[in-house]
C-alpha cells in the first residue's frame, strides 16, 4: 500500500470478513500466527485470561471464540515475537526515540529487562531489579511530603495488584491517585451516584436480552466495544429498536456482521443496527434528553385528558424518586426552538424517539465518552437517569443504564482503593486490617497532578501501565513539567511516549502481560478483574513470559513498599508468593463486596457485585433516586463568535487508547495517516477548504496561551454544522488543561472551541 495519505468511504458492513482479515493479518505481522491462535482460543474463557483491551463482560452463553477484531491487535501486540533488549537501547538516544511515531514505538516489541536513564549518554541502560527498587526508595524516602508524588494506575493493572498498590502509597502517606478513569468515566463515578447512589452502570449482560429497546448515546461501540456487538445484532433480530445518538455516523451502527456467524459470512450477509440515528450536534445531547422528555410529559398529559393508561411510571416516580415536580417545571419552562437549535435534531425526530422510548417497557440506556468528556458530563448523566427513572426504567429486567468502560478493569482498580477521594469507612477498615493510619485528605486526580508538576510541587511519579504523558491535556506545557519531575517510573510490557517524557532519573520496568503465566513459589497464579457490568472474573495466563527477566505488577508493588517503607510490617513478601492472600485481605477490608472472595472466584465464571439500584435501593442522602436538573442547554462553556466549531478527539479503529496498531481507520476511509480533521461539507465551503486541502486547528481560549496544530488534512465527512473531529492524541495539544468536567474534573476532549485556518493558501487545492 502508498505510503501517501488516502481517503476511500467504507461502504461494507462492519465485521466480518474485514475484521476476520484484519486479525489473521496481525497475527501474522507479529510473527504469532500460530501461538496467537491458540491463545485467542483462551481469551474470555473461564480457564484462560481476560482480553487486555475493553471492559465488555464476557455473555452468559457459550461461545468458542469470544474475541473481536482490536482484542486480537492487542494480544497480537502482546505475544510479538519482537523485543526491545539492552543492544535496542544502546542503538537508539531517547531524544532520537522521541522523533519515532507513537506506531513505531508500539511495534518495537516487547520490553525484556529493567533500565535506567543515563543522563550523560542520552541513553536507557541496563540496571538490576535491586537497583531500580533501590532507587524508588531513596527518592521517595528523599521527598519533603509524601504529597510531592504520584501514583498513576492503568485500567489494565489486576484489582490484586491496584489494591495493594492502594495500600503501599497509602502507607507511604498520601491519596495521589491520578488514574486513567479521572480521564474518561470518572463523570460515571462522580455523578451518577448523586442520581442513583453508585458510581456503576446497573445492567446485568442477561438484561440486553430482554430490553425493548436500547439507546446508545455518544459511543462508537464497533470500534471501542466491538464485542458489544453481539448483544446489539440479538437484539435487532428479535425486533429491539435501537437508537443511536451521536455526531459521526460509525459503521458498525448502521450495519454490522459477527465474524463468528458462519452463514452471515458465508452469504456476505449483515444486520442492520441502528433503527433510528440521531445525528446530533457536539455538545447537543442534553438538549435531545430534554426533548425526549418534553415530549414525554406532553404525551403522558394527553393521555390523562383521553383517560388512557399514564406514559410515565407514577407509582416508581412517587415511590423511589424525589424532585419529579421541580424537573417537570424545568422540562416544561425548555422551548423547542432551543432545543431544536442546540440539538442540530428536528423536533419531529426528537418526538418519533420519544414514542419508541414511551412503547418499551424496558429501555437500556448505554453511553461512551462522548457523553462524559464535556465540561458538563456529570449532569448529561444526570439526564439520562432522568430519563430512565421517568418511566422506572432501573430495577427491572431488560431496563438500566450502561456506561460502557474502556479499559478492562479500570472500573475494579476504583472498587478495591484506587481512588483519591477515599471514603471514612474504606479508611477506617484499612486501618484495622494493616495497622497504620492512612492519610485523610484528597488527594490529586490527573489535572491536579499535572498542575502539581507545572507548579514544581510534583517530584516523583510512578506510572502502573498506561501511556500518561499521551493521554492528558496541553502536550507541550504536560511534557516540559515532567521533564523537570526529580524521578519518573514506567511500568509496561511495551515501550511508549511516556518513557521518553521522563524526569532526570527514570527507570523503565518491564512485566508479565496478562496473557502470560505468572508462576510463584506456590505454584501459577491467577488475577481478578472487574468488567462494566460489576462482573468479577478471574484470568489465568497461558502464554510463557516474553523474558526471565520480567516480573509480576503484584511483585513490583511489594518490592517498591519494602524498599520505600524498610519498617513496614505489612507481609509483602508473602502477597508475592500467594495471591490467594490479597484476595483475604481484600475480603478484610471490602466484606460487603468481597467475602469469601477466594472460594467464590474459583465457581463457575466468578461472581457479580452488588449493584443497590437493582433491587431499587437508593444509597443517596434522600433515600431516593434523585430527579436533578440542568441548567439550560449548554454543555460546554460559549466562548468564540460566528467562526468556532467544537472538536471532538476520537480514536481510530486501528487504535486502543493512545496504542496505536497502524496509521490507517478502516471505517472511516482514512489510510495512511492520522493527522485529519473530519468536517461538514458545508463548514468546508465556508472557509474555502477543498477535499484534502491542509489546515490548522487554534484553541479558542482566554488564558493567553497559543494552541496550535497544523498540518492536518482536511477529510469531508457527514458531521452535524458547527462540529468536526480528529484524532487523540495527536490533537491533545489543543486541549487546555482548565477545559474539564466540573463535577469529576474529567478532560473535555470532546468539544475543544476551534478555528480551522488554511495552511499555507497558495499551495491549496481549489474547493468544488
Amino acid at each position: 500500500m502508498s505510503e501517501k495519505p488516502e481517503f476511500k468511504p467504507y461502504t461494507h458492513p462492519a465485521g466480518g470478513w474485514g475484521a476476520a482479515n484484519a486479525t489473521a493479518r496481525v497475527l501474522m505481522e507479529q510473527s504469532v500466527l500460530a501461538k496467537g491462535s491458540r491463545a485467542l482460543l483462551a481469551m474470555n474463557h473461564p480457564d484462560g485470561f481476560k482480553c487486555p483491551s475493553c471492559a465488555w463482560p464476557d455473555p452468559d452463553r457459550e461461545k468458542t471464540l469470544e474475541f473481536c477484531e482490536n482484542g486480537a491487535k492487542a494480544l497480537a501486540f502482546e505475544a510479538t515475537k519482537r523485543r526491545i533488549g539492552a543492544d535496542f537501547f544502546a542503538a537508539h538516544t531517547v531524544t532520537e526515540l522521541m522523533s519515532r511515531s507513537d506506531h513505531w514505538l508500539e511495534e518495537q516489541g516487547r520490553l525484556t529487562r529493567p533500565m535506567r536513564y543515563d543522563a550523560a549518554s542520552d541513553h536507557y541502560v541496563p540496571c538490576t531489579w535491586d537497583e531500580a527498587y533501590d532507587m524508588i526508595g531513596r527518592h521517595l524516602r528523599a521527598l519533603d511530603h509524601p504529597d510531592q508524588a504520584e501514583f498513576y494506575t492503568s485500567g489494565r493493572t489486576s484489582n490484586e495488584a491496584a489494591f495493594l498498590y492502594s495500600v503501599f502509597v497509602r502507607a507511604f502517606g498520601t491519596n495521589n491517585f491520578p488514574d486513567c478513569s479521572n480521564m474518561c468515566h470518572e463523570p460515571t463515578s462522580r455523578g451518577l451516584p448523586m442520581s442513583i447512589g453508585i458510581g456503576k452502570g446497573t445492567v446485568r449482560m442477561t438484561d440486553f436480552a430482554h430490553a425493548e429497546a436500547i439507546f446508545i448515546i455518544g459511543q462508537n461501540t464497533g470500534t471501542n466495544s466491538p464485542r458489544m456487538m453481539t448483544e446489539l445484532v440479538h437484539a435487532r433480530k428479535r425486533g429491539a429498536p435501537i437508537v443511536a445518538v451521536n455526531p459521526m455516523p460509525e459503521r458498525a451502527l448502521i450495519r454490522f456482521t459477527e465474524p463468528q456467524d458462519p452463514i452471515k459470512m458465508a452469504t456476505f450477509g449483515s444486520t442492520p443496527i441502528a433503527s433510528e440515528f440521531c445525528h446530533v450536534r457536539i455538545g447537543g445531547d442534553v438538549a435531545f434528553l430534554k426533548g425526549v422528555m418534553k415530549a414525554l410529559f406532553q404525551m403522558d398529559a394527553e393521555a390523562a385528558a383521553r383517560g388512557e393508561p399514564a406514559v410515565l411510571d407514577h407509582a416508581f416516580i412517587t415511590e423511589h424518586t424525589d424532585g419529579f415536580d421541580a424537573l417537570k417545571a424545568d422540562i416544561e419552562a425548555t422551548r423547542w426552538p432551543d432545543i431544536v437549535a442546540t440539538s442540530g435534531l428536528s423536533e419531529e425526530q426528537i418526538r418519533r424517539v420519544a414514542g419508541i422510548y414511551a412503547a418499551s417497557n424496558a429501555t437500556i440506556i448505554c453511553f461512551g465518552m462522548g457523553v462524559t468528556q464535556h465540561q458538563q458530563g456529570s449532569r448529561v448523566i444526570h439526564q439520562i437517569a432522568n430519563l430512565l427513572m421517568l418511566r422506572g426504567n432501573f430495577g427491572k429486567e431488560g431496563a438500566g443504564i450502561c456506561p460502557v468502560r474502556g479499559h478492562s478493569n479500570v472500573q475494579g482498580d476504583r472498587t478495591v482503593g484506587i481512588d483519591e477521594k477515599p471514603t471514612t469507612l474504606y479508611l477506617d477498615r484499612l486501618q484495622a486490617a494493616f495497622g497504620f493510619s492512612p492519610p485523610r485528605e484528597h488527594g490529586h486526580h490527573v489535572i491536579e497532578s499535572v498542575q502539581a508538576m507545572i507548579d514544581g510541587t510534583a517530584k516523583v511519579f510512578i506510572g502502573m501501565g498506561g501511556n500518561f504523558i499521551h493521554a492528558i491535556p496541553d502536550t507541550p506545557v504536560a511534557y516540559e513539567a515532567m521533564s523537570r519531575l526529580d524521578l519518573t517510573v514506567g511500568i509496561a510490557t511495551k515501550l511508549n511516549r511516556g518513557h521518553l517524557v521522563h524526569g532526570r532519573d527514570a527507570l523503565i520496568l518491564p512485566v508479565i502481560a496478562r496473557s502470560e503465566i505468572d508462576m510463584q513459589k506456590t505454584g501459577p497464579q491467577f488475577i481478578t478483574i472487574e468488567d462494566a457490568m460489576s462482573g468479577v472474573t478471574r484470568s489465568h495466563g497461558v502464554l510463557h513470559p516474553a523474558s526471565a527477566d520480567l516480573r509480576s505488577e503484584i511483585e513490583i508493588v511489594c518490592r517498591m513498599a519494602r524498599a520505600t517503607l524498610p519498617d513496614s510490617t505489612i507481609e509483602w513478601e508473602a502477597f508475592i508468593d500467594d495471591y490467594d492472600l490479597i484476595r483475604d485481605r481484600i475480603a478484610q477490608v471490602y466484606p460487603d463486596l468481597y467475602a469469601g472472595f477466594n472460594t467464590r472466584i474459583r465457581q463457575g465464571k466468578g461472581f457479580s457485585l452488588p449493584v443497590p439500584p437493582r433491587q431499587r435501593i437508593w444509597n443517596t442522602p434522600t433515600g431516593k433516586a434523585n430527579f436533578l436538573l440542568f441548567d439550560g442547554l449548554d454543555e460546554d462553556t460559549p466562548i468564540g463568535g460566528p467562526d468556532m466549531l467544537r472538536l471532538s478527539t476520537i480514536r481510530s479503529h486501528d487504535q486502543y487508547n493512545t496504542t496505536v496498531y497502524t496509521n490507517n481507520d478502516r471505517y472511516r476511509g482514512v489510510y495512511n495517516t492520522r493527522m485529519v480533521v473530519f468536517m461538514n461539507r458545508d463548514d468546508m465551503a465556508a472557509r474555502g477548504l477543498a477535499d484534502g486541502a491542509m489546515a490548522d486547528l487554534e484553541t479558542i481560549s482566554t488564558d493567553g496561551t497559543q494552541r496550535r496544530v497544523g498540518g492536518l488534512m482536511v477529510v469531508p465527512y457527514p458531521m452535524p454544522r458547527g462540529s468536526i473531529a480528529g484524532y487523540y492524541p495527536e490533537l491533545n495539544p489543543l486541549l487546555p488543561l482548565t477545559h474539564f468536567d466540573q463535577i469529576a474534573g474529567t478532560p473535555a476532549a470532546k468539544s475543544i472551541p476551534v478555528r480551522v485556518t488554511v495552511a499555507n493558501p497558495a499551495s491549496q487545492p481549489e474547493p468544488a
